[in-house]
């Protein structure tokens, strides 16, 4: 009877779960005829806040890749002192409220930030530019990457990387010819989370950033432009995001599951 009970209850609960995360979605779905979702999305303003999206979530994975690929290598290869608190810093961006990442970044790098005016006299401004935008980005989305980055190379089999440099490859070939090859399901998982993360950024961007038409305005800030006076644009633009989440999930769990199924049987 007790095992009749638990059984009900885990069936309860993951009926609740599924039906209260997946009532939102059918909303969405529902609100949106095709037709309408078409006509919307030839709005000028739509198109550029996705074209705007993709070119600065494009230029943040970019930055992603190439600095947290060697940086994951380095932890996952590496004990030195303050390791612990490295990897800390690098995963903070996971629990920071978006406003606090905003806050953030433009006291590291606003006009009157730390390293603001150093940045000014190279000709770069973060605040109220495109360059905040991906900035933003790169900073809420990168946890994603490096820590199923640093998990991969972790997880490698010590003996190929012995035999790499047996046979006289340096370090930076083992990682480029062996490590990442091997280890590319799993980081393009966690490029592909890294992305979601990076295309779904609104709170540290709108403080960063702000909102202009062409030069922040991502899709997730034309969404909350468009709430209270075209509700049906916001529509739109939101199953257009809710499709590319979708698809960009459906594209993790494929190239995870494999790995996840070996896992489960060793």
């Amino acid at each position: 009877m007790s095992r009749r009970w638990f059984q009900a209850l885990i069936a309860a609960a993951l009926a609740a779960a599924v039906t209260f995360l997946a009532l939102p979605v059918a909303g969405l779905l529902v609100d949106v005829p095709p037709g309408d979702l078409l006509a919307r999305l030839d709005d000028p303003a739509s198109v550029d806040a996705l074209l705007l999206s993709l070119r600065t979530t494009a230029i943040a994975l970019f930055v992603i890749l190439a600095v947290g690929t060697p940086a994951a290598w380095l932890l996952a290869t590496r004990a030195f002192p303050g390791r612990t608190l490295v990897t800390t810093l690098l995963e903070l961006p996971l629990v920071l409220p978006p406003a606090v990442a905003g806050i953030a970044l433009l006291a590291a790098f606003g006009p009157e930030g730390l390293v603001g005016p150093w940045l000014r006299e190279l000709g770069i401004d973060v605040a109220l530019t495109t360059t905040g935008v991906v900035a933003a980005q790169v900073f809420v989305a990168s946890p994603f990457y490096v820590r199923q980055a640093q998990a991969a190379f972790a997880g490698l089999d010590p003996s190929l990387l012995e035999a790499s440099r047996t046979l006289g490859a340096s370090e930076a070939r083992t990682l480029a010819r062996v490590a990442i090859p091997v280890a590319l399901p799993a980081l393009t998982t966690g490029a592909i989370l890294a992305w979601g993360r990076a295309l779904g950024e609104f709170g540290a961007t709108l403080i960063v950033a702000g909102s202009f038409r062409g030069v922040t305005e991502t899709a997730p800030l034309a969404i909350f432009g468009s709430f209270g006076s075209d509700f049906p644009s916001a529509l739109a633009l939101s199953v257009v995001l809710l499709a590319v989440s979708a698809a960009l999930l459906a594209a993790a769990k494929r190239l995870s599951g494999p790995g996840l199924v070996g896992d489960a049987r060793r």
